[in-house]
């Protein structure tokens, strides 16, 4: 097991299990606290084959460097963050994705996930991923036809994707929420407990170019929705549409950069992917960065 200490305790995580165990009754001096952020998601490329309205990650042409980002989970790694979750894009088109991810959990001790759309889980691709991926998500935004017209690729060929990532490792589901997908979320509940997912993630939608945050109405059909959810599915939020929702947090003073960094397709540091602060990794490393977005955060 990995251990971490911060402001709640002494947290011990199995990457294996999933397994998290938290001595909240220490209560560690901040100069010992792990100076890394707790989870850590990285855009490996930019490049998609979906074009969804809804779709918050830059546009612009950009891919890590296979190496870069080896040295920046080395350096994570040591400084006591617990996982990362590798997106994009689609993180699949990146020429090594697999070298990336297995090297990832062979060289740290990292739990290493990925989020898909899952239109390229080819058999080929899960086989070389196999025994290297600990947690994988795979996107569902409705079904049948909502997701035919919101995703614009056969809803028949994500079940076969989602068949796929079944077999390589514990896997969740992600949901965008909009006035489209609020009132399909039975059906994906019922499909994810088909395949035998553990997880449902639900992401509130946030305003693109292209369309507008999630607006009250549908805010209140989410909430609905969730005071009388009694499935089997865990469910989970992302942070930035929590507002409102009953949560559970054993650790309520990791927050901000303690908790979530991301690092986008560019390189650049960020609280998350949709934020619009960043500061560029450069050659200094991954936590140089970190200490720099904070002071330009304390700054504003």
């Amino acid at each position: 097991m990995k251990s971490r200490i911060g402001p709640n305790g002494v947290h011990f995580f199995d990457r294996n299990t999933g397994l998290n165990i938290l001595l909240d009754e220490l209560h560690p001096q901040g100069a010992v606290w792990s100076t890394s952020p707790r989870q850590v998601s990285i855009a490996l490329t930019n490049l998609c084959d979906l074009h969804c309205a809804y779709c918050f990650a830059p546009k612009h042409k950009a891919v890590l460097h296979t190496n870069q980002v080896l040295s920046w989970l080395k350096e994570l790694d040591t400084e006591g963050c617990l996982g990362i979750g590798f997106g994009g894009g689609e993180p699949t088109f990146h020429p090594d994705f697999v070298e990336i991810c297995k090297r990832a959990a062979g060289e740290t001790q990292l739990a290493v996930t990925f989020t898909t759309h899952g239109h390229r889980l080819s058999q080929q691709l899960v086989k070389h991923l196999k025994g290297s991926i600990h947690f994988a998500r795979i996107s569902v935004d409705g079904t049948g036809s909502t997701y035919e017209e919101l995703r614009g690729k056969p809803f028949a060929n994500l079940l076969k994707g989602i068949e796929s990532i079944a077999t390589l490792s514990p896997f969740g589901i992600n949901v965008v929420i909009n006035e489209r997908t609020v009132f399909e979320l039975d059906a994906v509940t019922e499909l994810a407990q088909q395949f035998g997912a553990s997880e449902l993630l639900l992401l509130p939608q946030q305003a693109t170019n292209a369309v507008a945050s999630m607006n009250e109405v549908v805010g209140r059909e989410l909430k609905n929705w969730v005071s009388n959810y009694r499935g089997e599915v865990r469910l989970a939020v992302s942070e930035v549409g929590a507002s409102g929702l009953p949560i559970c947090d054993p650790l309520p003073d990791e927050t901000g950069l303690r908790a979530y960094a991301h690092i986008d397709a560019s390189g650049i540091l960020r609280m998350s992917s949709y934020s619009t602060t960043g500061v560029d990794i450069g050659e200094t490393g991954v936590l140089s960065a970190l200490k720099r977005l904070r002071n330009t955060l304390e700054m504003k």
